[in-house]
């Protein structure tokens, strides 16, 4: 006997296809500054989407040594890096069903103070677009193939290794902001 307020919830499919990606995505390499404030606004201009977060990144005036830094130097290889950049916003508008992507990234020598990364996310709320906007940073940071040089005011350099990723502490916003040097 079937109860007549009860309704059959729909079952998951254990294995669903692939989502598509709806979202607009826009990607660029730079290979001299930009201003982040005007890639934003001719981005935007027009959207109606409800939630738009963005973050910009600019390069740090020292070297993870501590040391007085001239300019970060980024290598890539071109075609591939621009493909990896793509995957990455995809997956991540798909991951968190956003409106639209913008990743701007510099390549070349960059000087302190200057933007080296813009993403910005459109978003029907604000908490897919802030998700969407720090889980891309993570993964430029990580899994993008750009290969960075710090050269120091002497003119000697380094490339550097790896990035240190989020602490659980700060991935959940409760960390203390840290300067990491002076």
């Amino acid at each position: 006997m079937r109860w007549p307020f009860c309704r059959q919830s729909p079952v998951a499919d254990p294995s669903p296809a692939p989502r598509k990606v709806t979202a607009t995505l826009a990607i660029a390499l730079e290979a001299g500054p930009f201003d982040p404030f005007e890639a934003l606004k001719s981005w935007s201009d027009g959207s109606e989407a409800p939630a738009v977060t963005h973050f910009i990144g600019r390069v740090r005036g020292w070297s993870a040594a501590g040391e007085p830094l001239a300019a970060l130097e980024l290598e890539h290889y071109p075609g591939m890096t621009d493909a990896q950049l793509e995957r990455l916003a995809a997956e991540a508008a798909v991951r968190h069903g956003v409106l639209a992507v913008l990743v701007r990234h510099r390549v070349g020598k960059v000087r302190p103070g200057e933007a080296i990364v813009l993403v910005a996310v459109a978003a029907d709320r604000r908490g897919p677009a802030q998700r969407c906007c720090q889980e891309l940073l993570e993964a430029l940071k990580h899994e993008a193939p750009f290969w960075k040089k710090e050269v120091r005011v002497d003119g000697n350099g380094r490339w550097v290794e790896g990035n240190t990723p989020l602490t659980e502490r700060e991935r959940s916003g409760t960390a203390e902001p840290q300067r990491e040097q002076p």
